[in-house]
């Protein structure tokens, strides 16, 4: 094994042990803060105890570290490459003739491998416990209606029966009818339609069955609807009005968090909105991020290094290591912009997700053409 090849292994252990020490660290410090807020609002529920919110927050921590992960390769190796400048090794191998692309190698490997088992790995574990942490909060922290779930291409959808003088529950089931733009003008249809009036006490009170449903505002109306009632007759199909507050945009909105699925679910999910007549931009945007993720992992590591193999002969280091972790920042500000936009449909999907990723791998790539020829 050449020199440069044996620099670059030892490099790469520095800096994987700082970006790894930085995630425990900065993920710990988050959740702590997440689960401070979550003891707040757990203090007015009398149901919601100390076990409860643990649980909430320890379920969220592989989705804190998968946020976190760009930030803690940026800080981490920062770390790793100042210790190495301030102790003259990367300065006499660089005096050797190794140039910053030879040792490099090895830091570059280590923070792609991040983002390929942060996309591949982490993403599929993280929205399975964030599912079930924000299953739990529903159920014990909030108080929330219009719940909605596709599942075997049909549509389910929960909201307050209003039709009701106690509270009670009423669980809507259909398939969405694909609609143009134009069409939600007049409202949105399902057809195949079922209908479960509860009690507050989840007692069944009627079934309705309807070929067809139309939601207009602040009211279903089922077609030629046949109604099942314990101890009386069915009776003749007929049109019946059932009182809502659902909307089609608070409908679409109430479709699980694209946080809550896994990578290799998306493309699924996706195609199911899309037949549906749903937009799917939120979700679109999402797996393009996590698609963008390795290349975002290896452009803060090739950041890192360039803010941070100044020697500190030169000076300016302090000011060097606050560039590097402003650009850091500016970048998850554009990131958070472009995200906007593309929800907006003012950009592309993949323009939204993809520009801030390059702009940061060009931008530490100048850098360090820039302190090489320098």
């Amino acid at each position: 094994m050449n020199l440069a090849a044996t620099l670059s292994l030892y490099v790469a252990r520095r800096f994987l042990g700082a970006t790894f020490a930085m995630l425990a660290g900065l993920t710990l410090l988050v959740a702590l803060f997440d689960f401070i807020e979550l003891l707040r609002r757990a203090a007015t529920r009398q149901d919601a105890g100390f076990a409860l919110v643990a649980s909430i927050a320890g379920l969220r921590l592989p989705f804190v570290a998968l946020q976190i992960m760009p930030f803690a390769i940026l800080l981490g190796g920062i770390l790793a490459f100042w210790r190495l400048t301030r102790s003259s090794e990367l300065i006499v191998a660089r005096a050797a003739g190794i140039s910053a692309w030879g040792f490099l190698s090895g830091p570059v490997a280590v923070a792609l491998l991040f983002g390929v088992l942060g996309t591949a790995a982490v993403s599929p574990l993280s929205s399975a416990m964030l599912a079930r942490a924000e299953r739990l909060d529903y159920a014990y922290l909030r108080s929330s209606a219009g719940l909605t779930a596709i599942a075997g291409g049909r549509l389910w959808l929960r909201q307050a029966d209003r039709a009701l003088e106690a509270q009670g529950v009423a669980i809507l089931s259909g398939r969405p009818v694909a609609a143009r733009p134009a069409d939600r003008i007049a409202g949105f249809a399902m057809t195949d339609v079922s209908l479960w009036r509860l009690s507050a006490s989840d007692r069944p009170l009627a079934r309705i069955e309807a070929p067809r449903a139309r939601l207009l505002p602040g009211r279903w109306v089922l077609e030629d609807a046949t109604t099942f009632q314990p101890g009386r007759p069915v009776g003749a199909p007929e049109t019946l009005s059932f009182p809502t507050d659902l909307t089609p945009d608070r409908i679409e909105d109430s479709f699980a968090s694209p946080d809550t699925l896994s990578f290799w679910a998306l493309p699924g999910f996706i195609a199911v909105l899309e037949a549906a007549g749903f937009s799917a931009v939120r979700h679109q945007l999402h797996f393009q991020s996590l698609l963008a993720l390795p290349v975002l992992a290896v452009a803060m590591a090739l950041l890192a290094a360039g803010f941070s193999m100044r020697s500190s002969r030169r000076g300016g280091v302090a000011q060097m290591i606050g560039a590097g972790v402003a650009a850091g920042f500016a970048l998850f500000v554009i990131d958070k912009i472009t995200s906007e936009f593309g929800e907006a449909g003012t950009l592309p999907v993949e323009l939204a997700a993809w520009a801030p990723t390059v702009a940061g791998l060009l931008l530490a790539l100048a850098l360090l053409l820039h302190l090489e020829d320098g």
